[in-house]
């Protein structure tokens, strides 16, 4: 099923068919086999990683030098193993985490045992640049906050979990280029999981050339980077989307100039027109004409977008630029405990209540001595979504709302004593108040995001055939 090598710069295909297997860790499986089997598709992409994930993962891993990577991985390449075998598909994963050697140990072990011998497999590592911070800061380099403007990482580093770059494109098209069946990577970009397999196909490398290219590649992995989104998920299309719980999933059928046809299976559930891609495009982007990722810089606003009608949507004219001499990390840092619990409050005086509720539990805690780092109340069905906007509505014209308290402390000791604090809410307050036992103590791991030299970032990639 291994393609031959062919030489740097070469073009393998006229068109690449990229599917869009999942845009989050626990992505049902349904849906990205569908593509594997019935889609004609080249590649099979699944992006797993969200922001605060790295520092979840890492905290695994270091309780467990095996793990690290996502656990629903091993699942998804028992299933996959035997339809890319039949099907020639190539796929391509963030789920390695924090631990992609482990994962690829793990999935080799997995093709060995189902009888897959000869498949390879890559893992794509070097995103974690934890060991690079205090090397960096003997250098001079400052690690400012991206949202706050804050330059002291030191004051935090004593709680540091992890710091991870987002990387691009260049391990997988390395690991592709190797002949790798499935690649296994960490902390790159969302949209590199896509740039990827079209610059190993298409011959494109970093050179100004192809720095529009590069950007439209950017544009598309975007557009169906969070899977099933594109296709009428999560939309404002949700009332004219057909069968949403047999959704599609995204297939990008792009050409070597960088235009793109975004498409789904027929008689899938879900949407496709113009509008939806158009939504995600726009999702999660500060600056559209400057969308910086490690790969380049797009130009989103250049696109050009052609509804053909029956779930299908041509995306041409993309734009780019260079990509940056730096590359943005997240550094992940435990900042305190959180205790939560939720309430009913019935009727009568409900608001009333409420603010009873609130003065029982600020009186408990100022009782034991705790000062709130945050402190959160949401009225459910009053203002748990629009904040304090608006007044308060007539108290005879609420019947009942829920209550969620949420609060944020030093310690863990500090947060259990909260949490049973929540129970004497009820005990001590006005009748009417339903209660559930509360969530469990949970630590907050906090976010520090800054940039750090991409020339710092070594990757390493290591392709092995299943025995």
């Amino acid at each position: 099923m291994n393609q031959q090598s062919t030489p740097a710069g070469a073009r393998r295909r006229d068109k690449v068919r990229l599917g869009a297997g999942a845009g989050y860790w626990g992505a049902e499986m349904e849906g990205p086999l569908k593509l594997a089997t019935s889609g004609a598709i080249d590649y099979l992409c699944f992006d797993q990683l969200a922001e605060l994930t790295m520092s979840l993962l890492e905290r695994q891993r270091m309780k467990n030098p095996e793990l690290g990577y996502i656990p629903d991985l091993a699942s998804h390449v028992e299933k996959l193993l035997p339809v890319m075998r039949d099907r020639g598909v190539k796929v391509i994963t963030n789920a390695g985490g924090t631990n992609c050697p482990s994962a690829m140990t793990m999935a080799l072990a997995i093709a060995g045992r189902l009888g897959f011998g000869g498949m390879k497999i890559a893992a794509v590592s070097g995103d974690n640049v934890t060991g690079l911070i205090d090397p960096l800061l003997q250098q001079g380099w400052k690690f400012t906050n991206l949202d706050t403007g804050d330059d002291r990482i030191e004051d935090i580093r004593e709680r540091i979990v992890s710091a991870h770059a987002y990387v691009g494109a260049e391990g997988i098209v390395e690991a592709l280029d190797g002949e790798a069946d499935l690649v296994i990577a960490g902390r790159v970009s969302d949209n590199a999981l896509y740039v990827g397999p079209l610059m190993h196909e298409f011959g494109w490398s970093y050179e100004p050339e192809f720095v529009d290219r590069i950007g439209s590649a950017i544009a598309i992995g975007h557009i169906v980077e969070c899977a099933e989104l594109v296709c009428g998920g999560m939309s404002n299309l949700w009332k004219v989307s057909d069968r949403p719980w047999e959704i599609g999933f995204p297939i990008a059928e792009v050409q070597a100039d960088g235009s793109a046809i975004v498409t789904k299976l027929p008689g899938t559930g879900g949407v496709v027109n113009e509008w939806t891609v158009k939504e995600h495009l726009v999702y999660e982007v500060h600056d559209p004409r400057r969308y910086m990722m490690p790969d380049g810089v797009a130009d989103l606003t250049s696109l050009r977008l052609e509804d053909l009608g029956e779930d299908r949507v041509r995306v041409s004219g993309g734009r780019g630029a260079p990509r940056p001499d730096t590359l943005k990390v997240q550094v992940g840092y435990m900042d305190g405990f959180i205790a939560e619990g939720t309430f009913l409050v019935g009727g009568p005086d409900v608001l009333a209540k409420v603010r009873k509720a609130r003065e029982i539990f600020e009186g408990l805690l100022a009782r034991a001595g705790i000062v709130p780092i945050d402190l959160r109340y949401d009225r459910i069905g009053i203002d748990a979504i629009s904040g304090d906007m608006f007044a308060d509505p007539a108290e005879d014209s609420v019947r009942e709302c829920g209550l969620r308290i949420a609060v944020r402390v030093r310690t863990r000791e500090e947060a259990n004593i909260a949490r049973g604090h929540m129970l004497r809410v009820t005990l001590y307050g006005p009748v009417g108040l339903g209660w559930g036992p509360p969530a469990a103590v949970r630590p907050v791991i906090s976010l520090w995001p800054t940039l750090i030299p991409r020339d710092a970032v070594k990757l390493q990639v290591d392709v092995r055939r299943a025995a």
